[in-house]
């Protein structure tokens, strides 16, 4: 709710500033009469001597620009050499080593900045903004494509009720649970608590103590989906008159759902496909309910610490080893925490990004080492934990 004030006010003043913008303006028309030429009084051609310097100086740019795209290149060819060197050493098990690694940081662009061109370019298409599902968009793509609606909790505290028990009952320590839900939420998310909005358009479907994408949603509900179903086919069994019609209803979407999301290979870029259409909103919607929402929430987890203990990792994971591989994927991650202490010192946090990947991250390029990047997870975990939310969800356990 504070969320919402909070952007109800900022519109609310956005628009009295629009407004009284729009009002000097009319005062200033109002004051002084219109040129003939509105063109000529904004601006003056540019003179021959400004373009001349104009094109001299974008040479430079250009020059240094290429010079830097090559340094940048070579690097980052060699990082996907040594990943691709290091993927094949693990395949043989074979031990992983400093040299597997590009121990230099990536280089940083320090020539000139490109030039304002004085005289107007023509505007390029404008590139069209996807548009990013909110919460209200999945129920009603839940209502339409599947004539359902999730069951909401009356409280939070009763999600994370729920959540805890599952989380504990399939594997998940507290700490584990926990620390991550006070990375991801910032220590105070609800169960519908939706990542990333820039005024009142979101800018990633990312929901819930975890932060489930819809392409999550979909790819759990392929892999985990029958037993999800299962499990809820027995909760029926226990339940009578209303509650029971209201379960074997949910058990019958849920099926259709689990139909949908195996009908493509079980592939990311598959799932992202159907993640993007309504259908897809409408699965991701099952994040919300009470019964489906915790088990989601929990597997979008488990799947890491089964990975790493399929490899032979066999210590519990730390929350911020789990959160790692929450981030960049669970065999970049694993990457990561096999690492002994002593590498990751040594490691740049650029061995484990895409160079466009990278470049857009501000915390791994402050946080450039390993241990850097783990040592401020766990301190944000820390600092999360002791607010409301945190604390609840530990009691919850």
């Amino acid at each position: 709710m504070r969320s919402q004030a909070i952007r109800h006010n900022l519109k609310t003043g956005l628009t009295l500033l629009i407004l009284a913008s729009s009002l000097h303006a009319a005062q200033a028309l109002a004051r002084e009469p219109l040129l003939p030429t509105v063109g000529r009084a904004m601006a003056q051609a540019a003179s021959p001597q400004a373009i001349a310097d104009y094109r001299r100086k974008l040479k430079e740019y250009q020059e240094a620009r290429a010079a830097f795209d090559a340094e940048a290149g070579a690097y980052w060819n060699s990082i996907i050499e040594k990943r691709r060197g290091r993927n094949a050493k693990r395949r043989e098990h074979q031990t992983i080593t400093l040299d597997d690694y590009v121990l230099t940081q990536p280089p940083v662009y320090g020539g000139p900045k490109r030039p304002v061109n004085p005289e107007p370019e023509p505007e390029g298409p404008r590139r069209e903004q996807k548009y990013v599902p909110i919460v209200t968009d999945l129920l009603r793509a839940a209502a339409e494509h599947f004539q359902w609606a999730p069951q909401r909790p009356a409280t939070d505290a009763e999600f994370k009720r729920v959540y805890a028990r599952f989380a504990s009952a399939a594997g998940l320590t507290r700490e584990q649970a926990v620390r991550v839900y006070a990375f991801e939420t910032g220590g105070n998310g609800n169960h519908d608590t939706q990542s990333g909005f820039h005024g009142t358009r979101a800018i990633s479907t990312a929901i819930g103590y975890n932060q489930l994408l819809t392409t999550n949603s979909v790819e759990l509900l392929a892999e985990q989906g029958l037993d999800f179903v299962k499990a809820l086919t027995e909760k029926a069994a226990t339940l009578s008159g209303p509650a029971r019609r209201a379960m074997e209803h949910k058990v019958a979407v849920l099926k259709k759902m689990v139909a949908l999301a195996r009908s493509v290979p079980d592939d990311w870029s598959q799932h992202e496909k159907i993640g993007d259409t309504p259908q897809g909103w409408a699965l991701h919607a099952m994040v919300l309910d009470i019964d489906v929402g915790p088990m989601l929430q929990t597997h979008k987890l488990l799947t890491s610490v089964v990975f790493a203990r399929i490899k032979g990792f066999t210590r519990p994971l730390t929350a911020a080893e789990l959160e790692m591989m929450n981030l960049t994927g669970d065999g970049t991650g694993l990457d990561m925490v096999t690492m002994p202490q002593a590498m990751r010192l040594q490691v740049p946090t650029a061995n484990f990004f895409q160079r466009s990947g990278y470049e857009r991250n501000p915390v791994a390029i402050r946080y450039n080492t390993v241990a850097k990047l783990l040592a401020v997870t766990d301190e944000r975990m820390d600092f999360n934990s002791n607010k409301p939310g945190a604390k609840e969800l530990a009691a919850a356990f």
